[in-house]
């Protein structure tokens, strides 16, 4: 046992002295085939450490042992290894600190930041007894103390500075806040990024990333041009064999456009499995609300864990919009009765619709800046405008 111990701790060392951070990161990293060497298993392992490492990468370590212990348990010991990973990514900080105007170690913050999250999902999956997302907001605390030291350090070059790992804990942030739905913690991360001189110079993956989830963020605040413009980017520069990847992507980006009068075309939804988009958008371009609505409550459970649900519903108004403009283009006045529009709703099935409730859909319509012109009560009618009384939904 012992000499498997040593030899793992001689390549921890060795990496640490010829400043080579990825090596290091997969001797701490809980994906490494190293976690499977039951030699590793240790409760105890603080002398054999620190008797080959210095502080702090010796506390690094310790943990990182302690946590392959726990998970060994029958059933692993979600709790404690995750209290221990914990431990080691403050230790970790400790170690950024330490190493002033260097970056080497930031692959080895990585692997730390990854596998404390990594725990906390299995933590709230398997442990009782906690508020949902508890342990979570804490593991992303933990990763807060590694931003901050990388975010402030300002004296080193632009090659040496820990700033450079900003953008990967943000994505890692980014996963959490949006797990337990405290979208409000992202605004400083994204103010931070913005704010920093060299933000195109993040390695395109994290870029990638990145732009996802401040897209998905701007489409929940309902500024679609923006979660349009952030969307787009991910999926543009995604490449093309993370597939999933991008179908994750579409998913946003289809209903955001949609809402702003682009339709998708059905090659590129056959291609990534979203031709339930594609049913929506016939729905919408005839103006059929019933058949619009059964598409809705058949893929309502999808639409639900999508997060997408309440944004597909504002669709509906456009639906609405296209319905109500065939009824103009048939009568060719600009006064049409409100009875006209409770017609065109009943015969595309809507028929438990009264005439307040066509009043009520005609009014918001209005509102939403989907239809100009106004109603007059006493006389039952939409008086429309002569000029552009359907304003198209482009983009500006």
């Amino acid at each position: 046992m012992f000499g498997t111990v040593n030899n793992y701790l001689s390549g921890v060392l060795r990496s640490a002295e010829d400043y080579d951070g990825d090596s290091l990161g997969t001797f701490l990293s809980l994906r490494d085939v190293h976690v499977q060497n039951h030699n590793l298993y240790i409760a105890q392992p603080e002398k054999l450490v620190e008797r080959m490492l210095k502080a702090p990468l010796d506390e690094v370590v310790i943990a990182h042992l302690k946590v392959l212990y726990y998970l060994a348990q029958e059933p692993p010991n979600y709790m404690e290894a995750y209290t221990q990973q914990a431990a080691s990514c403050s230790a970790v900080v400790k170690l950024l600190q330490q190493l002033k105007d260097e970056n080497w170690c930031l692959p080895l913050m990585y692997r730390v930041c990854l596998d404390l999250r990594y725990l906390a999902q299995a933590c709230e999956k398997h442990c009782r007894g906690f508020t949902p997302g508890n342990i979570l907001e804490k593991a992303a605390d933990c990763m807060m103390a590694c931003f901050r030291v990388c975010a402030a350090d300002g004296r080193a070059s632009e090659e040496d500075t820990k700033r450079l790992g900003m953008m990967n804990l943000v994505n890692q942030l980014f996963k959490i806040y949006f797990r337990i739905n405290k979208l409000h913690l992202c605004k400083p991360l994204i103010r931070a990024i913005e704010n920093c001189t060299f933000k195109d110079s993040f390695p395109l993956p994290e870029q990638i990333t990145y732009k996802y989830f401040v897209g998905r963020r701007a489409m929940f605040d309902s500024n679609y041009r923006e979660a349009v413009e952030y969307l787009s980017y991910a999926f543009t520069h995604c490449p093309d064999r993370f597939a999933s990847n991008k179908r994750l992507i579409l998913i946003y980006l289809v209903p955001v456009k949609m809402l702003l009068g682009y339709l998708p075309r059905k090659s590129l939804l056959e291609r990534y499995d979203l031709l339930l988009f594609h049913d929506l958008a016939l729905a919408l371009k005839a103006g059929n609300v019933n058949q619009f609505d059964e598409i809705v409550r058949q893929h309502e459970l999808v639409l639900i864990r999508s997060g997408i649900y309440l944004l597909v519903e504002k669709l509906k108004f456009i639906v609405y919009r296209n319905l109500f403009k065939k009824v103009f283009i048939i009568r060719q006045s600009h006064q049409l009765d409100m009875s006209d529009f409770l017609t065109a709703l009943q015969f595309v099935g809507v028929t438990d619709v009264s005439i307040d409730e066509t009043h009520c859909i005609v009014a918001n319509l209005i509102y939403e800046g989907k239809v100009k012109g106004y109603i007059s009560h006493a006389h039952n009618k939409l008086v429309i405008s002569k000029q552009n009384p359907f304003p198209p939904l482009i983009l500006a």
